[in-house]
């Protein structure tokens, strides 16, 4: 038997969102960014350049195109095999909008993931140098564990699942992917760039917890308290570096803001679309953008 992935409870909540006509592109062009699992390389390579930028570090046109592919190779793949399993095991609640998406197009997505990681792989022998590409490989095995642990059939140990929660290494590996294209380019330790990769690793962290609280439908969310907390912490560690580094205190800020921007939607998204506010949770992460569109200016 052929099993459709459809979710037209989804479809209709997105029809609802589109009722005025002039919201229709935007809306489309924001679902179809989240969807085709676009946000996720948009935000790494943004986080990747800002920074760069903080430590005065100029990335080759190639690294950007390195972690851009190979973040969105990860996030189809990743995304095809929750798929994959959730059928298998008749278990297809468990799955979303972005899953739907995948499965249904998966005879185009597969091939063109596929493309995107030989891209990936060619980029790396031919442009990586060998002292970086020694130095990356402890990440990339750290999250081929990760990656292997979550979707094979043993999964992670137990001890690890009760003490580690998925969406705290999902952060963590992927701030440290962002930051590694500069910190294997640094000659010296900057401690400018150390002190904001925490701000920036628990903004990872808090994002992909409030996605997993916002379609769980916990009651008992302190998802509100802790991003209000976290960015607050931005502002003051902020304002602390302002007098050291002043390329620094603007990302920590940029970070704040984006904090205070997931503390708004969770404030409001039980009037928004699980779809809509999936693809929102990552926008507001694209704050440094400002930052590097300033460029040296900030």
């Amino acid at each position: 038997m052929v099993l459709s992935l459809a979710n037209p409870l989804a479809q209709r909540e997105v029809n609802c969102e589109c009722a005025q006509p002039s919201a229709q592109p935007i809306l489309r062009a924001l679902h179809l960014w989240h969807l085709a699992s676009l946000d996720a390389p948009t935000v790494a390579v943004v986080w990747a350049l800002a920074f760069a930028g903080v430590a005065g570090v100029q990335l080759k046109s190639w690294v950007p195109l390195l972690l851009a592919s190979g973040t969105w190779t990860v996030y189809v793949g990743d995304r095809l095999l929750d798929a994959h399993r959730a059928i298998r095991s008749s278990a297809t609640d468990s799955l979303r909008e972005r899953h739907y998406f995948h499965w249904r197009h998966r005879r185009l997505l597969i091939p063109l993931a596929c493309g995107a990681a030989v891209i990936a792989t060619i980029l790396v022998v031919s442009r990586m140098p060998i002292a970086a590409r020694h130095r990356d490989s402890v990440l990339a095995a750290a999250a081929l564990m990760y990656f292997s642990g979550v979707h094979s059939a043993s999964r992670l140990p137990l001890w690890i699942r009760k003490r580690v929660s998925k969406e705290f290494l999902v952060g963590l590996l992927f701030t440290a992917g962002c930051a590694a294209p500069t910190l294997s380019r640094l000659h010296a330790v900057h401690w400018p760039l150390i002190a904001c990769l925490p701000l920036f690793a628990a903004l990872a962290w808090f994002n992909c917890s409030a996605i997993e609280t916002w379609e769980s439908q916990d009651r008992q969310s302190v998802m509100f308290l802790r991003t209000t907390v976290l960015a607050i912490a931005c502002f003051v560690v902020a304002g602390a570096l302002f007098f050291i580094d002043g390329r620094a205190s603007a990302l920590v800020c940029a970070a704040g803001i984006s904090a205070f921007l997931l503390a708004l939607l969770d404030r409001t998204h039980t009037r928004i679309s699980l779809l809509t506010l999936r693809a929102l949770a990552d926008l507001v992460l694209l704050t440094p953008v400002i930052l590097i569109a300033m460029g040296a200016r900030y």
